[in-house]
């Protein structure tokens, strides 16, 4: 598609909003809020991410078109009270990336690859004045999901100098971690547990971020293999003429060491 037909259903993209939003129009869509789209915005973003795993390019196009919509329901409703629109939106993106890739749009020599993340982070801290006077509670969305809150939060913090020095120094709190949950399980203090539990969690974001993995990411894919796992043992089951609550133990344990070589 070439720049002008991009440009021209853009376009209609934004009069569709804008008429579904007049006098006239759709009367659920003429009582949204920003505050009211927010599940929907999140759900999107998770429908995007499910595309992209699933590998589905049809799919992929239909959900970053569902996410665009989001994206420009929240300018129009900005645009009804004159605080900003869609071009406000798109411009300031542009100039924020010509302004974070000085050595694509500059004078500046391009760095390495593997620097180049650095130096965006470094051009981002300047622009929110993320100095030694700014909280880091300040700078990291409270929606986050809470992993990736937590890995944000770690990644700021490492930044001013709080941090471990690699992977197996995390591990080694881990482990601290881990004994100390131990003790709190063992005490059946509910209170100590939750408190516990928290501090493992937040141990491991630190451990996925110096593993340069995304936490959140990496227990999702995770759930997605457990709940595969878990459907080919009740495919084998039923295969079978059992429910896997029928089985025994080691009829359990074999099939899902089946679905294991399988998945």
């Amino acid at each position: 598609m070439s720049y002008q037909a991009a440009t021209q259903a853009f376009e209609r993209l934004l009069e569709i909003m804008h008429r579904l939003r007049a006098p006239g129009g759709c009367p659920w869509d003429r009582e949204q809020t920003h505050a009211s789209l927010r599940p929907y915005l999140l759900e999107e973003a998770y429908e995007v991410l499910g595309a992209i795993d699933e590998q589905d390019d049809e799919a992929l196009c239909e959900e970053l078109g569902d996410l665009l919509l989001q994206v420009v329901f929240h300018a129009e409703l900005a645009g009804e009270t004159g605080r900003f629109g869609a071009a406000d939106v798109a411009d300031a993106i542009c100039r924020k990336l010509v302004r974070r890739h000085p050595h694509v749009f500059g004078d500046t020599p391009a760095p390495a690859a593997a620097d180049v993340m650095r130096h965006w982070h470094r051009l981002k801290d300047a622009e929110l004045g993320d100095g030694p006077n700014r909280l880091v509670a300040d700078l990291v969305p409270q929606a986050l999901p809470a992993l990736a809150r937590a890995q944000k939060v770690g990644s700021k913090l490492g930044r001013r100098g709080f941090d471990w020095t690699d992977a197996a120094a995390v591990l080694e709190k881990l482990n601290e971690e881990r004994r100390e949950l131990d003790d709190a399980v063992r005490s059946g203090d509910p209170a100590a547990c939750h408190r516990e539990l928290g501090d493992v969690l937040l141990t491991l974001t630190s451990l996925a971020r110096h593993l340069g993995v995304s936490a959140e990411l990496s227990l999702r894919d995770a759930t997605a293999r457990l709940l595969a796992r878990s459907a080919h043992v009740e495919a084998a089951a039923r295969s079978a003429g059992h429910e896997v609550l029928d089985l025994g133990e080691a009829e359990r344990e074999r099939l899902w060491q089946l679905s294991k070589r399988e998945i």
